[in-house]
């Protein structure tokens, strides 16, 4: 079977498509016949040694993945041979066929097709427990999406609104800030010509935001604690704009403020439960038709580097796919 291979701890330069031997599960395993991988900014991490779990070398990236399952692992019930899932397998999903924990497999409907399937799981489950879960977000609540146009940015402002926040976006680009309004956003902030600091507070009568999202980091988390109202919460998501913030404790102190860091895959081992919840929520709102997402390429197995240089770049919105076995 074909893969994109990682031997060497490099970027993307370093990867590979290859024949490899096909898997076979262990106990608890199964093995699906991939035909959709989400690509996620993670990806480029772990290819680069970086991420917080990593694979011994050498490794396909890939940790969503939506297919059919072809062979079961000892001791694996409610999952049968062609049941189409949606699985986490935290790596090998650039490949024809992976290998997963049948815990981290959840059956997909037959109305989600496979490219959406895979876009959904990291994207999707990372902002739904972000705002549902850790930030509380209520009803009426002003919530702020920054890097609003990306993959998990463009799903927080749809839940934000499907939880009744009103939704401040902010990106870098017009045409960026664009996919956040049709995502139902009801301010834009270009953050590339707008003080972002100054825009929330006008926009919310200089009382500050409720909730904010921050997947970049940098000098958007630095606005963030300015722009915060009392009791606030900030979400920690991610660092895509490549610089990790150092949180004057002060500041928190003085408005009552809570920074919460958001690491959506510990679910899946430390507190399961919250997980199938929140999938259950989504999944119920995508056959509602009140999410879909948002898939601005997809590329072949074949193109899986530049199917990932799209996301490090930042170039794409919302969400990249590698479609397989089509």
């Amino acid at each position: 079977m074909k893969a994109i291979v990682c031997h060497e701890l490099t970027g993307p330069s370093a990867l590979r498509l290859e024949e490899v031997p096909e898997p076979h599960p262990t106990p608890g395993q199964v093995r699906v016949k991939v035909r959709a991988c989400g690509v996620n900014f993670a990806d480029s991490l772990i290819i680069r040694g970086q991420y917080q779990m990593q694979p011994p070398l050498p490794f396909s990236p890939g940790f969503e993945v939506a297919g059919e399952v072809l062979e079961l692992g000892a001791d694996v019930n409610g999952i049968a041979v062609g049941d189409r899932v949606i699985g986490m397998a935290g790596h090998g999903g650039y490949a024809e066929q992976a290998v997963i924990n049948a815990k981290r497999c959840v059956p997909m409907p037959t109305a989600i097709s496979f490219t959406h399937g895979a876009a959904f799981p990291v994207v999707f489950g990372t902002s739904h427990i972000a705002l549902w879960h850790r930030a509380r977000l209520q009803a009426g609540e002003t919530l702020v999406v920054h890097g609003a146009s990306g993959g998990v940015g463009l799903t927080a402002v749809a839940i934000g609104k499907q939880l009744g926040a009103a939704v401040i976006a902010t990106a870098s680009s017009p045409e960026k800030l664009e996919i956040a309004r049709q995502q139902g956003a009801d301010y834009l902030i270009n953050s590339s010509t707008e003080e972002v600091r100054v825009r929330i507070k006008a926009l919310t009568g200089g009382r500050g935001a409720d909730v904010i999202y921050d997947p970049v980091g940098g000098d958007l988390f630095t606005a963030s604690l300015r722009s915060i109202a009392f009791e606030g919460r900030i979400l920690v998501i991610g660092f895509a704009g490549g610089t990790v913030p150092q949180i004057p404790a002060n500041h928190l102190l003085v408005k009552n403020v809570a920074v919460i860091g958001v690491n959506w895959p510990a679910y899946a081992e430390l507190n399961p439960q919250v997980m199938t919840t929140s999938f259950r929520i989504l999944m119920d709102w995508y056959q509602a038709g009140t999410i879909k997402p948002h898939i601005s390429a997809t590329y072949p197995l074949e193109q899986a580097v530049e199917a990932l240089n799209q996301v490090i770049t930042r170039q794409s919105t919302g969400k990249v796919v590698i479609t397989v076995n089509e």
